[in-house]
């Protein structure tokens, strides 16, 4: 990071999430085997922001504790009185810090280290007040548009339930993630009503309120739509889950791993697999296990805490609990430690 700037991050995990039809919080639901919020602040952990806030509210005790061993504060929302309220809940924590505040939210498990530092660089280099990230939806229903000028620079976001027809037609749409001045930010915040649809304080009103000001107010167009989408429902969590697995699996074919449909091989974060393994279809393998070098995992099998040797061969639909198997062994197929 520059030092011409700091920066501070603000995650917002406060909601309950009513979509996601369930009793715990939404940040918590676990994609690729972690709690989503995790994901987030694993993806601004590489930017070494001066200070990470996470704004909490529903089951905060319990987000709290799942977060234990991340190096954040936190700051309460009491009440769920919008995502600008949400940002002012943090204010008291920053008080102390100037330069850029990124803020994002915390069911959006998908977004990459590399495009928030991207955005970040933008913004330092720029004269913008605020950068508003945005992306292209072929159907942008339930997103809040981007009202853009002729030099391309943003003059609104409009929520959906507020959008004329018109407006509606717009496909860029707010991804929901920001970089503004501190100082702007939190005095602005305190002058945005509640005069809309749902009664909220909104965080994109602050984009008016510069623009009436003149200061500029810029965009980040992110092309990957999906990597900045937020997790709202259990078949959006599934389609992140596959998101995250494939990049895992694409890194390990990349370090010499060969897999024979990759789409169906789930292997968690925290396993080892070295070159010339193959990965038959169906196969999952997850907690602290290791593959020696030129293995072959078959058909549907499944190794939890396992360690394989040297170019071992794990038969079809073997389930290896805690197994151990030394180099050059033959697992028949359909064998179980379990």
């Amino acid at each position: 990071m520059s030092d011409t700037q700091s920066l501070s991050v603000v995650i917002l995990a406060a909601g309950k999430g009513t979509r996601m039809k369930s009793d715990t919080a939404k940040v918590l639901h676990e994609v690729f085997y972690a709690p989503m919020v995790h994901h987030v602040l694993r993806a601004v952990g590489p930017l070494h922001p001066d200070k990470t806030v996470a704004v909490i509210g529903h089951q905060r005790h319990v987000v709290e504790k799942s977060l234990h061993s991340f190096p954040v504060e936190f700051a309460i929302q009491e009440e769920q009185l919008g995502t600008g309220h949400a940002v002012l809940c943090a204010e008291h924590l920053l008080a102390e810090n100037s330069g850029a505040v990124m803020i994002l939210c915390g069911d959006t498990p998908l977004i990459r280290s590399e495009t928030l530092a991207d955005m970040f660089h933008k913004h330092q280099s720029s004269q913008a007040v605020l950068t508003v990230m945005s992306t292209i939806l072929d159907d942008p229903t339930h997103y809040g548009r981007i009202i853009s000028d002729e030099n391309e620079c943003v003059r609104a976001i409009v929520e959906e339930k507020d959008a004329t027809s018109d407006q509606k037609q717009i496909q860029e749409i707010n991804a929901g993630i920001y970089c503004v001045d501190s100082k702007f930010l939190f005095n602005n915040l305190k002058k945005i009503g509640t005069d809309n649809s749902q009664g909220e304080v909104y965080l994109t009103d602050i984009v008016t309120l510069a623009v009436e000001e003149g200061l500029l107010v810029q965009k980040f167009v992110n092309s990957e739509a999906k990597d900045v989408l937020g997790v709202n429902s259990r078949y959006e969590l599934s389609q992140a889950h596959h998101e995250l697995q494939l990049r895992r699996n694409k890194e390990l074919m990349a370090a010499g791993v060969s897999m024979i449909s990759p789409g169906t091989i789930q292997i968690a974060p925290t396993v080892s697999i070295n070159q010339d393994v193959t990965l038959h279809p169906g196969v999952e393998i997850t907690g602290n296990s290791h593959i020696g070098k030129g293995s072959t995992i078959g058909n549907g099998a499944i190794l939890h805490n396992s360690s394989i040797g040297k170019n071992v061969t794990v038969g079809a639909y073997s389930c290896l609990v805690d197994g151990n198997a030394p180099a050059n062994a033959i697992i028949l197929p359909h064998s179980h430690t379990c």
